[in-house]
């Protein structure tokens, strides 16, 4: 039930978002729309209005709009050849017809902003509720800057530069302040006794505070094991309490990621808590490309993190909710330009199948998780359609780019065959792709 519900809501939503994007850039220009469908194939159900068939078809991967005088080489067309009348897709402009293209995608960009802003002012923003908390040391390496500076676990971190920091949120704002090469000036308060400790900033730019303050205040508790990772494959369950690594006992859920990701690939022995019951298990950690091209070690585990929410008025929420957005419209297109210099394997994508999985996941989880997966579904779909191939609507508004600079039309036969390659290009991807996410979730391999 949880699967299908996070379909509807994840998969559904969002390709009706893309297809009322292009059906309302169609009636802006005066082209009829003559089918408006949710999936391809048979038509199962739904209803006329106007010159318009509102239908729901069998394949439920996809979605599209049928414009009345569609060019015969789209995908997505009928067997009537443009008759030139002046409601038609191809009577119109180029500009129009790219806008039209166009619309989809863009309204799949502009959907997360709106869902987010009316979600931060009616819940608030969410943030992990540790941030609220005194910031008590928890742990410190020993071989770390601030360790060797002198700041030590159960220390409590009164002000830093100046800056009071009652919460780790004040302590983060503080931190981000601070300049690399440069020394913090810590204030903390020991056995009842303050000091002040100079830290020095790192060149690189620290991007936790953890790396100078010590272990943020997390529980090592398993929220999400993915198919096809070690964690997986080694036995590990979302619930699971991290106790200890290779015999090192395991507090906060820095020290367990710290662990894993300079275990150089080595097999580590982990203690676990499992619904009171004690659990042993070995994982092997598989290589990967840090945030600054490092290689790091990973084992694809989330850790369970209390939520709160902070109330903000509606200027606030727009703000954060464009500023969200905007964060994985960057992040989606700097996956995109790793996958084109081969930084990141398609073995990475995920088909429909784990879409599925993550939206079923989403509503166990509950309205933020679902929230931010549609977000995120929102957003591919619109950078992703924006690629300049064939059957795509990047595709499109290239041949109609190509078409104005040389300001005559393309041969039927030429757009047939550039839609055929696009076509054949998608379908091995998608077969691909889709091969590797049912052999993730087979026993044998995970």
């Amino acid at each position: 039930m949880d699967l299908l519900l996070g379909v509807a809501l994840v998969l559904g939503v969002m390709i009706l978002v893309h297809e009322w994007g292009h059906f309302i850039a169609a009636r802006l220009c005066g082209v009829r729309v003559d089918v408006f469908s949710i999936g391809f194939g048979p038509r199962l159900f739904g209803w006329k209005s106007g010159p318009t068939d509102y239908r729901v078809s069998a394949l439920p991967l996809g979605g599209y709009v049928r414009m009345a005088g569609q060019d015969l080489s789209e995908i997505d067309s009928n067997s009537e050849a443009p008759t030139g009348g002046p409601d038609e897709l191809t009577s119109k402009p180029r500009w129009q017809r790219a806008f039209i293209a166009f619309a989809g995608p863009a309204v799949n960009l502009v959907f997360p902003v709106l869902l987010l802003m009316v979600y931060f002012v009616a819940v608030g923003i969410p943030y992990p509720a540790w941030e609220n908390k005194p910031v008590e040391v928890t742990a410190v390496q020993k071989t770390s800057i601030s360790a060797i500076a002198g700041l030590q676990a159960g220390d409590t971190i009164l002000a830093i530069d100046g800056e009071p920091t009652g919460t780790w949120e004040d302590a983060d704002k503080a931190l981000s302040k601070a300049l690399p090469g440069t020394k913090l000036s810590i204030v903390v308060e020991r056995t009842g006794a303050k000091r002040t400790i100079d830290v020095p900033i790192p060149s690189r730019e620290t991007e936790q505070p953890e790396q100078l303050l010590g272990f943020a205040p997390v529980r090592p508790v398993l929220d999400d094991v993915q198919p096809g990772m070690p964690a997986r494959r080694a036995g590990l369950k979302e619930g699971d309490v991290i106790r200890a690594v290779d015999g090192q006992p395991i507090d906060w859920w820095g020290q367990f990621t710290e662990r894993v990701r300079g275990s150089g690939g080595k097999a580590l022995a982990l203690d676990v808590d499992r619904k009171g019951q004690p659990v042993h298990l070995t994982v092997t950690p598989q290589p990967a490309q840090g945030e600054h091209g490092e290689t790091i070690y990973q084992i694809g585990v989330q850790v369970a993190e209390e939520t709160a929410y902070r109330r903000v008025t509606f200027f606030e929420g727009a703000q954060f909710a464009c500023v969200w957005t905007f964060e994985r419209i960057e992040d989606t297109i700097g996956v995109v330009g790793k996958l084109f210099s081969g930084r990141v394997s398609v073995k990475q994508l995920q088909s429909v199948v784990g879409i599925s999985r993550a939206a079923g996941q989403a509503v166990r989880k509950g309205p933020q998780a679902v929230i931010s997966l549609m977000v995120l579904i929102s957003v591919n779909l619109g950078i992703l359609n924006l690629l300049p191939i064939p059957i795509l609507d990047g595709g499109s508004i290239l041949l109609l780019a190509i078409e104005g600079g040389l300001r005559r039309d393309l041969s039927l036969a030429f757009k047939e065959r550039f839609v055929q390659v696009g076509l054949v290009f998608l379908l091995v991807l998608f077969a691909y792709v889709m091969y590797n996410d049912v052999v993730r979730l087979l026993p044998i391999h995970s």
